[in-house]
């Protein structure tokens, strides 16, 4: 019995002390996952890997290059989680194509292509590397895990590495997800913080793409960034994808796309892959596909379009910080700042140090000295003592106290015969001397300016093609509903009241997305909006179903209804603009015994005539007679209408189409996103009716007539000047020929008829443009050339230089190109004694 309860015992203690353990343990290993694996230090801005690696090749640097496959094994001298760790990590920092010049198959990023083998690949440091973090005076050094050798705390990183390159970690309990910015702006945003100027940084990609940073909260946890492709029209059946967004490979995105497409998203006839130098995927539209909402879709439904939440997390002081991208900048100069006043500091010693000696020296044969090595002395203390007395005279003329040391290696010197030019040689070492001392002192002096150029010197000597690549712009909202095509059918069972996908036994009503919502109304007078799906009850006698609209404040509801309760029957117009999806509204006064005699759907807010019949049982003198719906005014769904009779209706018949009730929609290009807007944003074109078209003209030289259409695209960077057509107006333009250095004036009106189809209006060649457009019917143009004493001012009649055309002629000459050219159209004046030709 005390046996088996000694045994109990020890149990239960063992079990209490690997408790304790495992809570050590896995305290133990968070904290080195953190400090010793995923994050990187704020000092140089690498994780340990990376700088092991660094360091490696650094001890193997001969400016040659290096197998890549030695690397590894040098830098597992310091590294104690194998090959593959290292290998991974120094490919990842040669494909950065910052700190370290690769030669042979190196993989990617845009491709997700991988890098040869190591024995294939060759390295070595870049010399913007050698120049920015190696320096063996002021770096701390510390014994690598198996205490063999010495390696670096951290690197002397005189550079904002951390912002340049990025980084990526998973740790215990936290992560790290650093986004790269741009080489040169990163040097600017320093300059700018050692001059206590504000600065801002945006992530900057080697892939390309656009970027919306009005999120970014400056890389802090909770911001976000959208980035996208770029996606030319290559015509109206081609897309061109022209770069991939960070982190996404081409292979991802054909992959997404293809997706997009099999869930219906999207309809494409294929997507090809034809990167090579530049990244091109060729995306074959279906016939009768927009370009235009395909492109939106494509950024909707795909990796076209990515967003990417930024969590700076670095290690601070041996500990996890979260810092926002202007803090690590801040900390990262500042810390430059320093070690290259550490590196002055120990330059201007060096630089003392010298002079002293060389001082030495030059007293030493000058005032020969140095024949006391020719007296007979007892020891060699006593000439170490003699020659320190020799000197004692000039002691003065030094800095420092004369050391035994400095006398023992002036005595190691070779004595020979000392001629006047040895001590001028001396003399001239001693002022040079004297200059860099004077120049590093100064230096210290103004640390700051010191450290501006430095920054400068950077930047001229490596900024060169590293411009930035990613175009940082705003990008719109895009609505999944309003870019989603009609991949399903919808079904209609009107007697039972019931819509959906699922009756495929029943009427077809029409085709639409299944991210659409759906408007349908019943007999008794019930309206409801529901989601697409399978089967969905509304209520039996379904009269009207479609796509709702949500604040569409142009399609108007003509209703004709009876009341249940008292028999009286009600007209009304009303719109829908919002609803609570799923309610159910009553558009009549209430009584479940109402039923609507007439409906009708109207997108301008047509207002027809309709015939009523009476029951012939009614009492009333006039049995038939018409209504019209344009004497009711447009009020809200829940109005109860006003009284059409008090007699009971047989039937409600339309019979005469009235005319639009609304006045003409106003609208605007929106000159940021390149689209047309009812929301008063960006350049008023004028009120349009149903019918009116929109007159495009690019810089490019060509001009497009198109419609209303909201979801259509026109490229902001290349329209030149957009207004409501009008077929009977004349176009005046200024264009440039540049094979001859002309600016060419023509007149021409729109002859064609195919809408939303570019035409080109100038003579073609490379270099051509067209500078301005007006349609007045006197045009007028101000015109000023030269700079200073030689500039040249004309007002020209352009109607007197040009005819009206066809829009495929040449034009006429009007003056000489000059890139100091200024044109401005300008309003005709009866007093105008000015010029009327350019001389």
């Amino acid at each position: 019995m005390s046996n088996a309860k000694n045994k109990k015992t020890d149990v239960f203690l063992n079990d209490a002390g690997l408790s304790g353990q495992y809570k050590t343990w896995f305290l133990d290993y968070a904290s080195y996952v953190i400090l010793e694996r995923a994050v990187p230090a704020i000092e140089d801005g690498l994780k340990p890997v990376q700088r092991r690696i660094l360091h490696a090749m650094k001890e193997m640097d001969d400016g040659r290059y290096n197998k890549v496959a030695n690397i590894i094994g040098q830098a597992m001298q310091y590294h104690p989680h194998g090959d593959a760790s290292i290998g991974d990590a120094l490919v990842n920092m040669g494909q950065k194509d910052l700190l370290i010049d690769t030669q042979g198959n190196w993989g990617d990023v845009r491709t997700g292509d991988d890098a040869a083998a190591p024995r294939y690949i060759e390295a070595r440091l870049s010399k913007f590397a050698l120049d920015v973090a190696f320096n063996n005076k002021t770096t701390e050094w510390a014994l690598s895990y198996d205490g063999r050798k010495n390696e670096p705390v951290t690197l002397p990183m005189k550079f904002p590495l951390l912002l340049a390159h990025g980084a990526d970690g998973i740790a215990v309990g936290l992560s790290t997800k650093i986004l790269p910015h741009n080489f040169c702006e990163i040097i600017d945003a320093a300059i700018k913080h050692l001059r206590g100027k504000r600065f801002e940084l945006f992530p900057d990609f080697q892939t390309g793409g656009m970027i919306d940073v009005a999120e970014y909260n400056q890389g802090k946890r909770g911001g976000k960034v959208k980035v996208r492709a770029h996606i030319e029209e290559q015509d109206k059946k081609t897309l061109l994808i022209k770069s991939v967004p960070y982190g996404v490979t081409t292979t991802q995105m054909m992959e997404s796309i293809v997706k997009a497409n099999d869930q219906g998203k999207i309809k494409i006839k294929k997507v090809t892959d034809n990167t090579a130098a530049d990244v091109e995927i060729q995306v074959d539209l279906a016939p009768g596909i927009s370009p235009d909402i395909t492109i939106d879709a494509l950024y909707k439904f795909t990796d076209c379009e990515i967003s990417i939440s930024p969590n700076a997390c670095v290690i601070v002081e041996h500990k996890p910080q979260f810092l926002s991208v202007q803090e690590l900048l801040r900390l990262s100069v500042d810390k430059t700042k320093d070690l290259l006043e550490m590196e002055l500091k120990i330059r201007l010693n060096e630089l003392q140090e010298k002079w002293h000696y060389t001082s030495l020296e030059k007293i030493f044969f000058e005032e020969k000295i140095y024949k006391e090595l020719e007296k007979k002395h007892e020891t060699w203390d006593k000439v170490i003592e003699a020659i320190g007395k020799a000197f004692v005279p000039f002691t003065k003329q030094l800095k420092r106290e004369i050391t035994r040391e400095d006398i023992v290696k002036l005595t190691e010197k070779p004595v020979r015969r000392i001629y006047r030019l040895d001590i001028d040689e001396l003399n001239e070492q001693i002022r040079g001397l004297e200059a860099e001392i004077k120049q590093v002192k100064y230096d210290l002096n103004n640390l700051v300016d010191f450290a501006v150029a430095y920054y400068e010197n950077l930047l001229k000597k490596y900024g060169k093609g590293r411009e930035r690549k990613t175009e940082i712009k705003q990008f719109e909202v895009i609505e999944a509903k309003h870019v989603a095509i009609a991949n399903t059918k919808l079904y209609v069972n009107r007697e039972e009241g019931f819509i959906g996908t699922g009756l495929k036994k029943d009427e077809l009503l029409f085709e639409c997305s299944d991210l659409d919502d759906i408007i349908v109304f019943a007999k008794r007078g019930i309206m409801k909006v529901v989601k697409v799906s399978d089967k969905t009850f509304i209520g039996k006698d379904i009269l009207h179903a479609a796509v709702f609209q949500k604040n569409d404040e142009r399609t108007t509801y003509n209703m004709i209804y009876s009341d249940g309760k008292g028999g009286m029957s009600y007209a009304k117009r009303f719109n829908v603009t919002g609803v609570t999806r799923d309610k159910e509204y009553d558009l009549t006064k209430g009584d479940d015994k109402s039923k609507v005699h007439y409906l009708s759907v109207n997108p301008n807010g047509e207002a027809e005539v309709v015939k009523i019949v009476l029951t012939p049982g009614s009492s009333a003198r006039i049995k038939e007679f018409d209504f019209y719906f344009e004497e009711l005014t447009i009020k809200g769904r829940s109005s109860m209408g006003n009284q059409v009779t008090k007699y009971a209706i047989k039937s409600v018949k339309f019979k005469e189409a009235g005319r639009a009730t609304l006045s003409g929609k106003k609208l605007w290009f929106d000159d940021k996103f390149g689209r047309l807007s009812t929301e008063e944003k960006g350049q008023y074109l004028g009120m349009f009716e149903p019918d009116d078209r929109i007159l495009v003209i690019y810089s490019d030289g060509n001009y497009e007539v198109t419609d209303q259409e909201m979801t259509q695209k026109l490229d902001p960077e290349k329209v030149l000047f957009i207004t409501k057509f009008n077929a009977e107006k004349v176009i005046t333009a200024v264009y440039v020929d540049n094979e001859k250095k002309q600016y060419m004036a023509k007149r021409f009106r729109i002859e064609t008829s195919t809408l939303k189809t570019k035409f080109m209006f100038i003579k073609e060649g490379d270099g051509n443009f067209v500078e301005t457009v007006t349609v007045d019917e006197e045009p007028i143009l101000a015109i000023q050339q030269g700079r200073g004493a030689q500039i040249r001012k004309a007002k020209l009649k352009i109607a007197k230089i040009a005819e009206v055309t066809g829009y495929r002629t040449v034009g006429s000459k009007m003056a000489d190109y000059s890139k100091t050219t200024e044109m401005e159209w300008v309003k005709p004046k009866t007093d105008d004694n000015q010029p009327e030709l350019f001389e």
